[in-house]
């Protein structure tokens, strides 16, 4: 087997093709070499729109450079800031965060770093407007500009040399994992939440939080919120030893009585229509993973053909809420390559052959758990016994 470690580039950006999650596409960053991309085209799968959204862009969005503002109390009980001695439980601040970014006006500057890559910068806003419909921006501040903007459950993506289109969901795709935004008690199946006491970010008192695997298979995470809003304020990935290998850090937040005047210059007449999309009945696999980590849950299978060979794999998606693990199998005779590992601190991506089928696992986790779920693929049982 071919070990192939990329430092400074994320793994999967060489195998963006290959990835179905919004999470994932996030990762591609900039071009790799001739080589390295080569090594993956010849098993690249052709890009499903329903899932491998990209970023987007409609108008360059204004920079905030000013000091982050003391913002307005918002009017609801579960953002008020703890009085006195009073100690609140990690549920307790989830549910804070989780009310923030649904019901509250606020525009929020923050920056995705990882070592020796470029920051990224990103603008997000948040409005209820008057009559009550909820209004979203996400806007990628580096380049030609890319942007999200969601009305309601209507996300519209814009961006430079593609048509724009809109797509339905609660929220936008971006950086920040969804579900610890707006169902962060649901990942408390995979993860423990300990509270670790105040800190001060961007100038702001806030609570850490550390966020553990149970089971030790997957990256943790380190979480700081907003003392005064509930909001988020930074979000570090650490590798099994602690150490960083992904960080994201709010430089500016506003939360203001009223939307951002940008919401009002929306059109919604001038925004693309939601796509009609048809699931197609997925076939019954042949196959099933005996392994995952605590808490993973298959959310996706069908059935794909690869963009170069045009040959037919079957495709599992699994997620705990925070991980997407993309699992891939075809036939053996049909495989195009040898066994290979490709891999930086944070993404992997390993393909092996063992008998009959060849299995490619795809994800930002260490390679033992991936190998381990990949040695785990075994034929699935008689559904009708």
């Amino acid at each position: 087997m071919k070990v192939i470690t990329v430092k400074n580039v994320p793994a999967v950006a060489l195998v963006r093709l290959f990835l179905p999650s919004q999470k994932c596409i996030h990762t591609v960053q900039k071009c790799v070499g001739t080589m390295l991309f080569a090594l993956c085209s010849t098993a690249s799968i052709a890009q499903d729109v329903e899932t491998a959204l990209p970023e987007t862009s409609m108008m360059p969005a204004s920079s905030d450079t000013s000091e982050p503002a003391a913002p307005e109390s918002p009017d609801s009980s579960a953002n008020n800031a703890p009085q006195g001695d009073e100690v609140m439980s990690t549920s307790q601040w989830l549910a804070r965060l989780s009310n923030a970014v649904r019901t509250t006006n606020f525009e929020l500057s923050f920056v995705q770093s990882r070592a020796g890559s470029e920051t990224i910068p990103f603008l997000w806003r948040h409005g209820i407007l008057d009559d009550g419909t909820q209004v979203e921006q996400l806007n990628l501040q580096n380049g030609p500009g890319r942007e999200q903007i969601r009305v309601n459950d209507v996300v519209s993506v814009f961006e430079p040399d593609v048509s724009p289109y809109s797509f339905r969901s609660q929220f936008v795709n971006g950086p920040i994992p969804s579900e610890l935004l707006y169902s962060p008690e649901n990942l408390k199946t995979a993860y423990e939440f300990v509270s670790v006491g105040r800190a001060r970010i961007a100038g702001r008192p806030a609570q850490q939080i550390r966020i553990i695997s149970r089971d030790n298979t997957r990256f943790s995470y380190q979480l700081w919120l907003d003392e005064a809003t509930g909001m988020l304020l930074k979000l570090n990935m650490l590798d099994v030893k602690g150490g960083v290998l992904e960080q994201i850090q709010v430089t500016s937040l506003n939360v203001t009585p009223e939307p951002n005047e940008y919401f009002s210059r929306i059109n919604n007449a001038l925004l693309p229509g939601p796509m009609v999309l048809t699931r197609k009945q997925a076939q019954e696999h042949q196959w099933d993973v005996g392994y995952l980590p605590v808490g993973m849950k298959e959310v996706r299978h069908d059935t794909r053909r690869l963009a170069l060979t045009g040959q037919v794999v079957e495709y599992k998606m699994f997620s705990d809420g925070l991980v997407d693990i993309s699992v891939y199998v075809q036939r053996a005779q049909d495989a195009v390559g040898e066994d290979m590992v490709l891999r930086n601190d944070l993404s992997t991506f390993l393909t092996l052959t063992d008998g009959k089928a060849q299995v490619t696992v795809v994800g930002e986790i260490p390679l033992q758990t991936a190998n381990a779920i990949a040695t785990s693929l075994k034929a699935s049982e008689d559904k009708n016994d």
